[in-house]
């Protein structure tokens, strides 16, 4: 397969001149910024920043080159082919801005499967191609290669899939990347708690790749809204080109930095949560009226059961919320469960057994 990137941008991408600040194009370190219309005097918000105050009335760094630095040290990946957005949710909405003509091209998702691909697709007027995953959430390779045609840009694959649990097959996602001459999105946002390996070391080999992640999930960061895309140098600009000029604000870049030095931590909550993974499927097991506990490379259980839709009911009342599934493709009678502490488990079994009787 002969990947043309150029070919698939939209023509006003490739033509447009991308808004750049003072502090895009110094490289150098400035004393005196008199450059963006800030309040150079002073503001009335203080960001503790390792211990020290520092004033927020300055722009934050457009093309975060600390938090990129960090997170390249940690994914060994070269800082250079990495997107920082508002979430990964930033990513995605960008690569249909890029990649899509509204009314004309379509994209490929994979349901059950995230469902921001298919909101970010309607507000860009772009067509969404449902090729369902198989019975065992795997994908159909035959019944996607025929649901490609000429106007299909991205394929977004979630591995592991949100919100059946299960990693993707490694091969078969090589077969996409291998075959497919559009973009192909791999939603990795729950990968720390997989034993699958990342595809984020593998962009020199795939140029049409692009790996999403976050801070959201494993890392425990979800209130700072800070996800990236991990993909060649050429789309990684293009995506910085088109995005807003500040779009990480300083508090996040801050307190990301600080958050992204607690590996060690951060490892051991995800051994923890993984732990209690087993702990709540082996639970789940002893309730009559659960039917199946799928597989799950994630930090929740997708569960089959018996009225389903009574049972997040019920849960409700309790004052406990779970995600209802029932009206998604392949997830019928299905509630997804997230992994809470050890104290959050307990409570949940309790409320589940009590509905039994």
């Amino acid at each position: 397969m002969e990947f043309e990137l150029y070919n698939l941008v939209r023509e006003n991408i490739k033509n447009f001149s991308p808004y750049s600040t003072a502090r895009h194009e110094f490289s150098g370190e400035a004393h005196i910024m008199l450059d963006a219309n800030e309040n150079s005097i002073g503001s009335p918000v203080l960001l503790n920043v390792d211990g020290k105050e520092e004033l927020v009335n300055r722009y934050p760094d457009p093309v975060q080159q600390k938090l990129k630095q960090r997170i390249s040290d940690v994914k060994r990946v070269n800082a250079e082919n990495i997107f920082l957005g508002n979430g990964s949710d930033e990513a995605i909405d960008l690569m249909f801005r890029i990649f899509c003509e509204p009314g004309i091209d379509n994209v490929i998702i994979l349901p059950p499967t995230y469902g921001m691909y298919k909101v970010a697709a309607e507000i860009n007027n772009v067509k969404v191609i449902e090729v369902p995953l198989t019975e065992d959430f795997q994908m159909d390779i035959q019944a996607i290669a025929d649901a490609v045609d000429d106007y299909t840009k991205i394929i977004f694959i979630c591995s592991p899939n949100n919100p059946s649990g299960n990693s993707i097959r490694r091969q078969d996602i090589e077969i996409i990347l291998n075959n497919f001459d559009g973009i192909v999105a791999i939603d990795e946002a729950y990968i720390n708690y997989a034993r699958q390996k990342s595809f984020a070391q593998d962009i020199p080999d795939y140029p049409n790749m692009v790996v999403l992640q976050t801070l959201s999930k494993a890392w425990g960061m979800a209130a700072l809204r800070l996800g990236f895309a991990i993909s060649q140098r050429e789309i990684i600009k293009i995506m910085n080109n088109v995005k807003y000029p500040y779009n990480i604000n300083i508090a996040t870049q801050e307190l990301a930095l600080q958050g992204l030095q607690k590996i060690d931590e951060v490892n051991e909550w995800t051994r923890q949560t993984i732990d209690q993974r087993h702990w709540l499927e082996e639970e789940l097991k002893t309730i009559g009226y659960v039917q199946k506990i799928y597989p799950s490379d994630a930090n929740f259980l997708l569960v089959n059961m018996e009225n389903a839709n009574d049972v997040f009911k019920y849960l409700q009342e309790k004052g406990i919320i779970v995600r209802n599934r029932s009206n998604v493709i392949g997830c019928e009678d299905c509630l997804r469960i997230t992994v809470g502490t050890e104290d959050e488990n307990r409570s949940l079994m309790i409320a589940l057994k009590e509905f039994e009787n």
